[in-house]
């Protein structure tokens, strides 16, 4: 079988298997306060142009979602998101769990607007304060999306916008945040995901790593006793070197752009194939995410060579389904593919 149904489901890159392997014997400080943790978060401060930024190193990206929301916030205070938002659809209650209330707001494509943000937070702002509703505090989205969709420069300069005008914080989810800015549609750099958010992280148990999420404070008050909350819920990983080290192999030289962008080309490719074939996109995405939209017997038929995600059952019956490709996706994968849509 081909596995397409996900992006973190092989180990790692081979660069940082040969670190591991070239590093092994040797012994380093712990907690991540070792010299790959130090050089991992130099190198990310460089590439971000935020030379004053707090750069800490996560095990996974629930973790650092739930803890930033946890060191933002008091419990009073409420987080706006997507209605498709990972830490709304897919992690347990985690921000719950911290005290926090999320107001989901509709999505078609994951993506939500400054418009949209706007009007809901004035319902509190503009309406005196009520004692008796959680204060907006906190904007969460994703890059890309959890339908493979993105934010344009103007997009998040829009929502930066409103997040001043109430003074509230804006946190984007970067779990795939390589694939992200690997697309032929994105005009996003690091450096201006640091200008325009107050925290951020660069994604790397999809982008090629064993594991692991490199976190970017860009807010000082943010900053602030964050690693005593990180190390109040488990995350300050005692061998935390494994973590700079990885990092580092895969931003040091653009292993970590390169392999990424790799991956959203073959899936223009597979994009495109799906759409010579008449099968429809359920989603417009430019991403390593192709949702298509597929007849029981046309999965079926998929389903004999490739494990592929199921989102959802439509009305009429047909299916919505997600092939997701990743850094370890190969041409020949790819290939097998095209040619098994071609022949459907």
């Amino acid at each position: 079988m081909i596995r397409l149904h996900n992006d973190y489901n092989r180990g790692a890159c081979a660069k940082i298997l040969e670190k591991l392997a070239e590093t092994n014997a040797e012994s380093y400080d712990g907690y991540g306060e070792d010299t790959w943790c130090e050089k991992a978060a130099d190198l990310i401060r460089k590439k971000c142009n935020a030379p004053e930024a707090a750069v800490h190193f996560f095990p996974g990206a629930t973790q650092a979602n739930f803890i930033v929301h946890a060191a933002a916030l008091s419990p009073i205070q409420s987080v706006i998101c997507p209605d498709s938002g990972h830490v709304y659809a897919h992690e347990a209650g985690s921000i719950e769990n911290t005290g926090h209330k999320l107001v989901p707001l509709p999505s078609a494509d994951g993506t939500i607007t400054a418009e949209q943000i706007c009007k809901a937070v004035k319902s509190y702002y503009e309406a005196g304060e009520p004692n008796y509703l959680c204060e907006p505090k906190m904007v969460y989205i994703s890059f890309p999306t959890e339908w493979g969709t993105l934010y344009s420069e103007q997009d998040l300069k829009d929502i930066r916008k409103v997040c001043d005008e109430y003074g509230m914080y804006l946190f984007v989810d970067g779990a795939r945040l390589g694939y992200g800015l690997g697309s032929v549609k994105n005009d996003v750099t690091l450096e201006k995901l640091a200008e325009l958010t107050d925290v951020f992280y660069i994604g790397g148990t999809k982008c090629g790593a064993l594991f692991g999420e490199a976190l970017v404070i860009t807010n000082a008050g943010l900053a602030r006793k964050f690693r005593t909350y990180m190390k109040q819920n488990g995350a300050v990983l005692a061998k935390g070197w494994l973590l700079g080290l990885q990092f580092c192999a895969l931003l040091e030289d653009d292993t970590y752009e390169k392999m990424t962008a790799q991956a959203d080309a073959y899936a223009m490719e597979i994009k495109a194939a799906f759409k010579e074939k008449g099968i429809p996109e359920f989603v417009d995405s430019y991403t390593n995410q192709q949702f298509v939209i597929v007849t029981d017997e046309q999965a079926e038929q998929l389903a004999k060579e490739y494990t592929f995600e199921q989102e959802r059952t439509l009305e009429d019956g047909r299916k919505v389904v997600r092939f997701c490709t990743s850094w370890a996706t190969t041409e020949a994968e790819k290939d097998q593919l095209i040619g098994d849509i071609r022949a459907l």
